[in-house]
C-alpha cells in the first residue's frame, strides 16, 4: 500500500531559454494554496494527500501543469477556483474533473 492515498505534484519550472513553463502563471502561489486548503481539510498526512512541488514535468506548454497518483491524471488549471474543483472533486471525492483534464 503506498504511504499517501494522492500524491500531487505541481510544476513550478521556469526555463530560462523563453520557452514556455509554468512558474510565471503562478504555479508555486497555487502549490501553496492548494497545501494549505487540503490541510485545512483535514486531507493531509500519512494515509491521505500529499501536495509536492516539482521541476519541469515536461508538459510547460499545456501549463501551468500538476499531475496526481496514483491514478497519474493531468491537470491544468488557471486560478484559485480550478485548484478549488480539483481538490473538492479529486482528492476529497475521487471524482476526475474532466474539464481541467490534459
Amino acid at each position: 500500500m503506498s504511504y499517501f492515498q494522492r500524491h500531487v505534484f505541481f510544476c513550478c519550472n521556469q526555463r530560462e531559454d523563453g520557452r514556455e513553463s509554468c512558474a510565471p502563471h503562478g504555479a508555486a502561489t497555487l502549490r501553496d494554496y492548494a497545501k494549505s486548503r487540503v490541510k485545512a481539510l483535514g486531507l493531509s498526512g500519512a494515509g491521505q494527500v500529499r501536495i509536492n512541488q516539482a521541476g519541469c514535468l515536461d508538459r510547460c506548454a499545456l501549463g501551468p501543469v500538476m499531475v496526481v497518483y496514483p491514478e497519474a491524471v493531468w491537470y491544468t488549471y488557471v486560478d484559485q477556483s480550478d485548484v478549488d474543483e480539483i481538490i473538492d472533486a479529486h482528492l476529497q471525492h475521487g471524482r476526475v474533473v474532466e474539464r481541467l483534464k490534459i
